[in-house]
C-alpha cells in the first residue's frame, strides 16, 4: 500500500499528474479540488494517496489532505461507486459541500455531477450519512469549491492551449464532449483569455454544479 508521496511535481495535466520521488516518476490521478491547491511544476509537494489494484491496471489516486482521501475511501465503498466516479464527485464539489449535501438530503446538487443519477444520489445520501458522522467531517455553510476564491491560481503556469486541456479534463471526469466544450467556452469568457486551464475548469465546474 502506498499511503503518501513526497517529491517534485514534474507534470500536471488534469486530472493526471506525475511526481518524481527519488528518481521514480509516479503517475497519480487527483480530483480537481486537489489540483487547485497544487503549486506550479518543479515544486516539492506531499500528497496522501490510495492505491487501487485491478486485473488490468494499478492506479494511484492522490489527495491534498487526509479529509479528502478519507471521503474518497468511504465513497468507493458505497454501492455503485468506483474510484472514477468518486474522483468526479470530489472534482465537482468540495469535501465540505458533499457533507452538506448528504446532511441536507440535497439530491439536486449531486445529480448535476456526471454519472450521478437520481437513484445514485439518493443511495449516496442514505449510505453516507452515518459514515460521514464517523469521519467527523464538517459541512459547508455555503456552496464553494476548495479554491473558489482563486487564491492559488496566480501560481499556475500557462499552457499552450488552456481551453483544449480544460475540455480534455472535463471529458476525463465524465462530462460529454459537447457539454465540456460549451462549459469551457463560457468559462473562457468569464475568466478571461489569460486564465489557466485549472482556473477554466474551476469556473466551468462551478457553473455546472453550483
Amino acid at each position: 500500500m502506498i499511503g503518501r508521496l513526497k517529491g517534485e511535481l514534474i507534470e500536471k495535466q488534469p486530472p493526471q499528474l506525475v511526481i518524481d520521488v527519488n528518481g521514480v516518476g509516479y503517475e497519480v490521478e487527483a480530483s480537481m479540488n486537489t489540483f487547485y491547491r497544487l503549486p506550479e511544476s518543479g515544486q516539492q509537494i506531499t500528497l496522501f494517496t490510495h492505491f487501487v489494484v485491478r486485473e488490468d491496471a494499478q492506479l494511484l489516486y492522490g489527495f491534498y489532505d487526509r479529509e479528502e482521501r478519507s471521503l474518497f475511501r468511504t465513497l468507493i465503498k458505497a454501492n455503485g461507486v468506483g474510484p472514477k466516479l468518486a474522483i468526479t464527485i470530489l472534482s465537482g464539489i468540495s469535501t465540505a459541500e458533499f457533507v452538506r449535501c448528504v446532511n441536507d438530503g440535497d439530491t439536486a446538487t449531486l445529480v448535476k455531477l456526471p454519472g450521478v443519477g437520481k437513484k445514485t444520489a439518493e443511495r449516496l445520501i442514505v449510505e453516507m450519512k452515518d459514515k460521514i458522522k464517523a469521519l467527523g467531517l464538517e459541512p459547508a455553510s455555503d456552496f464553494h469549491l476548495s479554491a473558489a476564491d482563486g487564491s492559488d491560481m496566480a501560481s499556475m503556469e500557462p499552457v499552450v492551449d488552456n481551453c483544449a486541456e480544460a475540455e480534455s479534463a472535463l471529458v476525463a471526469l465524465g462530462y460529454k464532449p459537447v457539454q465540456a466544450t460549451k462549459a469551457i467556452a463560457q468559462a473562457h469568457k468569464t475568466a478571461g483569455s489569460d486564465a489557466s486551464s485549472e482556473e477554466l475548469i474551476r469556473v466551468a465546474l462551478r457553473s455546472m454544479v453550483g
